[in-house]
């Protein structure tokens, strides 16, 4: 397996290679919770902490493990790394991680994270495996927290609602409401209005990509086909 530059690992895992809006893994915690930015930004770090912990771990120990029990322990490491983001959400931030549910032991099935332990940690030194895992993780969150807040922008009129759980009382104050009056589209709030925002967010990063491969072929000279000039050479060439 040729081996990434670092720029190439981070541009994978924040963009050409995203775990949501590319590889689609992980969905059906990003569609479950993403109501709000406040369950979009949980998830998102608890996930963020097992992938880097993981690919890690996972890199370290490539070496020492036979190919018939591979799976097995990179199961058993994601879950222990899942076990502790589960008590440290229980001693930090207990009533989001009521909210979060049955979300948060999930993770250990999160496709997207063993992915990444087999196909990329358990082939690279511990240094790209923990590159890998920290932009993977970073790319997911990204997209967990602009769903999160689409859905809760368009269905309940606000920004940033119920902070204080993550973030402590200082963040109680930090909603915001644009709107005076707003009427609650429930249907957003709903998984099929989770289906509906990431289908723009994968359209619109899609539509992006376009533009830019046409831009890019725009700005190419265009080349000149072969025989079709002639050169005419006298004298002698020294």
């Amino acid at each position: 397996m040729a081996t990434k530059s670092s720029s190439e690992i981070i541009r994978d895992g924040l963009w050409t290679n995203n775990p949501a809006l590319v590889q689609v893994l992980g969905l059906c915690p990003l569609l479950a919770v993403t109501s709000t930015v406040v369950n979009a930004i949980g998830l998102g770090v608890a996930t963020l902490m097992v992938l880097m912990g993981s690919n890690l771990a996972v890199s370290l120990i490539r070496n020492f493990v036979s190919e018939s029990v591979r799976l097995p322990a990179f199961v058993m490491i994601i879950a222990s790394f899942v076990t502790c983001a589960e008590l440290l959400m229980q001693a930090f931030t207990y009533e989001l991680y009521q909210i979060l549910g049955i979300f948060i032991p999930l993770i250990v099935t999160n496709c997207s994270i063993l992915g990444r332990a087999d196909a990329f940690a358990s082939k690279n030194a511990p240094g790209p495996a923990l590159l890998d895992g920290a932009m993977m993780g970073v790319g997911f969150l990204a997209v967990l927290i602009v769903l999160g807040g689409m859905r809760e922008l368009i269905g309940q009129g606000s920004l940033f609602v119920d902070m204080n759980l993550l973030l402590g009382p200082g963040a109680a104050d930090w909603v915001i409401r644009p709107f005076e009056n707003y009427p609650n589209m429930l249907f957003m709030m709903l998984p099929p209005g989770a289906f509906i925002g990431l289908g723009v967010l994968i359209a619109l990063k899609n539509g992006i990509d376009n533009h830019l491969k046409e831009r890019r072929k725009a700005s190419e000279p265009t080349p000149v086909a072969a025989g079709n000039k002639r050169v005419r050479v006298t004298g002698n060439v020294s």
